[in-house]
């Protein structure tokens, strides 16, 4: 396989979930954009309570992103704040909008986690702005993780939040 700098294969990956080889993790987020000079660790989450949830994060002092990986992993829902809506009146008071998403597969929490932790990055790194646009990576990642290939363009449109 030919190797080049904006090779998916260059980023070192790792996985400690056993239902989730590193060859899978591969396959799971070939076509998305990678952060260049990061690594992605993927680890089980042992959640308390009855339902699972999203988990991961950016570390930007030691380069890399790290997603767990609800075990043992059962569907379960989110719901993902994509926005703010101004309300009318005095003071400065908004409505969240939200969409709910059910995460069927391990497969579908790596790929929607991956990119809302790409676009951390990708605010940080790339942009040299604030990385905590929670919102803006929210709605990356929700716009996003069902698709087969991702791009940077698709993160500056999720930059422009779309009007409903």
């Amino acid at each position: 396989m030919k190797r080049n700098a904006r090779s998916l294969w260059a980023m070192d990956v790792t996985s400690k979930v056993p239902t989730m080889p590193v060859g899978d993790v591969r396959r799971a987020i070939a076509g998305f954009p990678h952060p260049d000079g990061y690594d992605l660790s993927v680890i089980p989450l042992r959640y308390r309570g009855d339902k699972p949830h999203l988990s991961a994060w950016t570390d930007f002092d030691d380069k890399g992103i790290t997603i767990q990986i609800p075990e043992p992993f059962l569907p379960f829902g989110e719901i993902v704040p994509y926005g703010a809506k101004r309300r009318p009146g005095k003071g400065m008071r908004f409505i969240w909008l939200t969409e709910g998403v059910t995460f069927r597969a391990p497969r579908e929490v790596l790929r929607f986690l991956y990119l809302h932790e790409w676009m951390h990055w990708y605010l940080k790194e790339r942009r040299h702005t604030k990385s905590q646009a929670e919102t803006a990576c929210d709605r990356f990642a929700l716009y996003n993780y069902r698709k087969r290939t991702v791009t940077v363009d698709d993160a500056c449109e999720a930059l422009r939040r779309r009007r409903n």
